[in-house]
């Protein structure tokens, strides 16, 4: 071979080799990120793990008890959880279940929070508890890595990966106060209750439902502390004006001669509330709140103003700015306490029923004319109740002559007439005046021969 072409083919060779090993430097070089992005999701999920616990709660529907599942997470060593409302809700009994430890805490339900969908657990372990290390969601950015951790469908100890999708979200759920972090990291039933961290393992929120593949819906982190710190001290106060709001669309503003005004626009007014007080009537426009602008153009919106109210300290004023009639105008408003969100309830299971405290929510949103007496939310069929023709809906506003006002006043009055052969319950059905005779001894009798030839043919089968 000539030397020309020797020398040519060498150099060619060369250059080959370079660029192969440029090739490998570079796919190196372009594998390093996602290996140490690997390596830091294995990290954060190894570090928070451990204080991912698995929840089982007994709650009671009407006359059944179901087993409910869901996740929590260790905020401090001496046994601190937070986990969803909506796990422990109307549980009578609730366990908990901590990584590497064989045997099941039984937990206390510090206190709950339906407007937030957040619950405070006690528990008392042998030994101080792996606590997650919290963080802040100031300056979560949407798009930001994030993992979500929990017990999905009894699988115990499940990581997703995903990112922030969005912040500040507001969901159409009645009473629901939060701004919610979207995520598509998976959160799966079961999946409830447990951290959303960021790639650094702090718990930026506590994750509240999903909605879909890949959506996603997450408390933030200051929102679960704050309720954690009220429950705590026993209670949760929060801002109350007396309204019900519809979003002020651009059609509707346009129909009330007022195109570019933004704000919500009053439903009604609930009667010697703060609202009422301070002068509101349906169809006013409020454009401003605590000097800031009001907007909302779809339903979604109204959760923004909502917390602003609910955020503020019953007592204190708050300027509002009014469109009516197309004409501006100026309120001050003094807040109230919010009424009860969550009703008790009483049940009677020797009669088959179960009662609830009628709130101001619930009566508006049964149209009952008063608040007073208490509300038949479930009538077992086949029971005394029943069979006397007490029906769900129904009021009842007295027992054997004594007036049933409360909650408190059914449960003292039912305990007096149980006793009894007969007694009447009176009831409202909507306009009307119902008198039930209740039968329990009679019922309870046969309930009795059933059971007796229950155990009979249990023992001759066998």
């Amino acid at each position: 071979m000539p030397e020309a072409r020797r020398r040519h083919t060498s150099r060619a060779a060369a250059a080959g080799a370079l660029a192969a090993l440029l090739l490998l430097a570079c796919a190196a070089a372009a594998r390093a990120p996602f290996e140490k992005l690997e390596a830091r999701i294995i990290e954060v999920a190894e570090r928070v793990k451990p204080s991912v616990v698995h929840i089982e709660a007994i709650v009671r529907f009407n006359d059944q008890r179901n087993q409910v599942t869901g996740s929590g997470v260790i905020v401090s060593a001496d046994g601190r959880i937070l986990t969803n409302e909506h796990v422990v809700e109307k549980a009578e009994k609730v366990t908990v279940s901590v990584p590497g430890q064989k045997r099941k805490y039984l937990a206390r339900i510090v206190g709950t929070d339906r407007q937030t969908d957040v619950a405070l657990l006690r528990i008392a372990p042998d030994a101080p508890l792996p606590a997650a290390r919290v963080g802040s969601t100031d300056d979560l950015r949407v798009g930001q890595w994030v993992l979500a951790i929990g017990n999905p469908y009894g699988l115990d100890g499940t990581v997703s990966f995903g990112i922030v999708s969005a912040k500040g979200r507001n969901l159409e759920v009645p009473d629901l106060l939060n701004a919610f972090i979207q995520t598509d990291a998976m959160i799966d039933h079961g999946s409830s209750g447990g951290p959303l961290v960021d790639l650094e393992g702090r718990v930026v929120g506590i994750n509240s439902r999903g909605q879909g593949r890949g959506i996603g819906f997450t408390i933030p982190i200051e929102t679960a502390l704050d309720v954690m710190a009220q429950l705590e001290q026993g209670g949760i106060e929060r801002g109350f004006l007396g309204v019900t709001l519809q979003p002020l669309d651009r059609e509707l503003a346009d129909y009330f001669g007022v195109p570019d005004v933004t704000g919500v626009l009053v439903n009604s007014v609930t009667e010697d509330s703060p609202a009422a007080r301070a002068g509101l009537r349906t169809g006013d426009i409020i454009t401003s709140f605590d000097g800031k602008v009001v907007e909302a153009e779809k339903a979604e919106d109204l959760g923004n103003f909502q917390r602003r109210v609910a955020a503020l300290v019953p007592g204190a004023e708050a300027s509002l700015e009014i469109v009516r009639g197309g004409e501006r105008t100026e309120a001050r408003v003094a807040i109230g306490t919010q009424p009860k969100i969550d009703p008790a309830e009483a049940a009677s299971e020797a009669l088959g029923v179960h009662v609830r405290e009628i709130t101001a929510n619930l009566a508006r949103n049964h149209r009952l004319a008063s608040t007073q007496g208490a509300f038949v939310s479930f009538v077992a069929r086949g029971s005394p109740a029943r069979e006397a023709g007490l029906r769900m809906g129904d009021v009842i506003v007295a027992i054997e002559g004594a007036d049933v006002t409360s909650i408190e006043d059914f449960r003292r009055e039912i305990a007096r007439a149980e006793p009894l052969e007969r007694f009447l319950v009176t009831a409202r059905r909507g306009e009307e005046t119902k008198f039930v005779l209740v039968k329990p001894g009679a019922r309870a009798a046969e309930e009795d021969e059933i059971d007796e030839a229950g155990e009979a043919d249990l023992s001759e089968g066998h």
